[in-house]
């Protein structure tokens, strides 16, 4: 009987003593199992910023096939014409649907001159008639006058892809002080800065003050203020990265 209760009681006793071993291992993960999460969150991470990249090189890409979309309808037009789209006098007689014609002058919406803002209007619907782009701009006198640097809206200009519409304007919107005025393709504002940083990158020398593709001056549509948020704080010819903002415009010296 003695030896009975004995044997009761180890098989007690190791039954306890197992079951406390297998909540001890139940308590924690083993280095294993942290691995592999550890590998799972990087891997999503990196999907992440992969696909963010992605996103802002298709960006950028889309910006500058519309660059170079105007940019050629711009001198495919002077090359036919012999004029510039905005500024042609016989744009009523020669182009289809009658658009209003420009002063001839040779310069779009200069500042200077009574033609500015409307012959920067005029340029889209000039190149629309003409067959060089699409877009359905509007023609009524009653809103040629919003057509001001930054904030021209997409039914009078073209669509930068961020919202805003692109504006082809006779000046010197950049940011160098150097250079004469000169024909300048204005982006139009809400680009991220990341975005021009990288077309800048891209197609000129990579600062936002100096070639042919430059950060904007402040103007109507896109104050000082917003100028600033899309410089370098240490340095007024990079672009800010460190900071970046959404809402950035640049212009192309290159017309």
């Amino acid at each position: 009987m003695a030896e009975n209760m004995k044997q009761s009681i180890s098989r007690v006793s190791r039954n306890g003593l197992s079951c406390n071993r297998t909540k001890n291992k139940q308590t924690g993960f083993t280095l294993i199992e942290i691995a592999i999460v550890l590998v799972i969150i990087g891997l999503l991470l990196g999907g992440v910023l992969k696909g963010q990249e992605l996103i802002n090189t298709a960006r950028v890409r889309a910006l500058n096939n519309n660059v170079d979309g105007i940019t050629a309808a711009w001198f495919s037009f002077q090359d036919r014409y012999r004029a510039f789209p905005g500024d042609y006098t016989q744009a009523s007689v020669n182009l289809p649907g009658a658009p209003t014609d420009g002063d001839g002058n040779g310069l779009v919406g200069d500042a200077a001159g009574v033609d500015s803002p409307s012959e920067r209007a005029m340029v889209w619907m000039h190149l629309q008639a003409a067959g060089y782009i699409t877009g359905g701009y509007d023609n009524a006198a009653a809103t040629v006058a919003n057509a001001n640097e930054y904030g021209c809206p997409v039914t009078i200009c073209p669509d930068n892809g961020f919202g805003a519409g692109m504006n082809l304007n006779y000046g010197a919107m950049q940011q160098s002080a150097t250079g004469a005025d000169a024909h300048e393709l204005i982006t139009g504002r809400g680009i991220p800065v990341e975005v021009l940083a990288e077309l800048d990158r891209k197609v000129d020398d990579g600062d936002a003050g100096s070639g042919s593709m430059q950060l904007g001056t402040a103007g109507t549509g896109w104050v000082a203020a917003d100028v600033t948020a899309c410089q370098n704080a240490d340095d007024d010819n990079l672009y800010g990265l460190q900071t970046p903002s959404s809402n950035c415009a640049a212009v192309f010296r290159n017309f």
